[in-house]
């Protein structure tokens, strides 16, 4: 079972935080630590409005936010590293070569989807952002209990 899981998107106050919560509600396992981080991180700053909005449309507790920048620390103590998008790829790998191997899509389940920026975006953006994400999420529960990725 992994026990340190790390949602990485690009500016940490949508997607990686809106995933966060998701996995915070949905594992059932003891002792996971859930985090997110932004490659470009608005530092400091709250989860987007809309994006909190979205969550507690749907019942997902959202907790307190503040956006953080990924750095290497993160990425070597996490044992399994959820990104958005293929390009994000190359950046976390630049940063902490060594966490390839732990590093994949959060839609990889979903035909490796990539999970587009709800930022500055219509709230229908954010239902999309949460649609896709739910899925991601749920398909990568079995994997968190038992620790197993193929």
């Amino acid at each position: 079972m992994f026990s340190n899981l790390l949602v990485i998107c690009v500016g940490n106050i949508c997607r990686s935080p809106m995933a966060e919560a998701m996995f915070r509600q949905r594992v059932q396992a003891p002792g996971v630590q859930i985090s997110s981080a932004g490659i470009h991180a608005m530092l400091c700053a709250p989860m987007d409005p809309l994006a909190r909005e979205v969550l507690k449309t749907h019942q997902v507790p959202a907790h307190h936010h503040e956006a953080r920048q990924v750095d290497r620390q993160m990425l070597r103590e996490a044992e399994l590293i959820l990104l958005m998008e293929q390009a994000q790829m190359q950046s976390i790998l630049k940063l902490a070569p060594e966490a390839r191997g732990k590093v994949f899509l959060i839609g990889k389940w979903q035909h490796e989807l990539e999970i587009a920026d709800p930022y500055r975006r219509p709230k229908l953006a954010f239902e999309q952002t949460f649609e896709h994400l739910s899925r991601c999420v749920d398909d990568w529960l079995p994997y968190l209990q038992s620790g197993v990725t193929r």
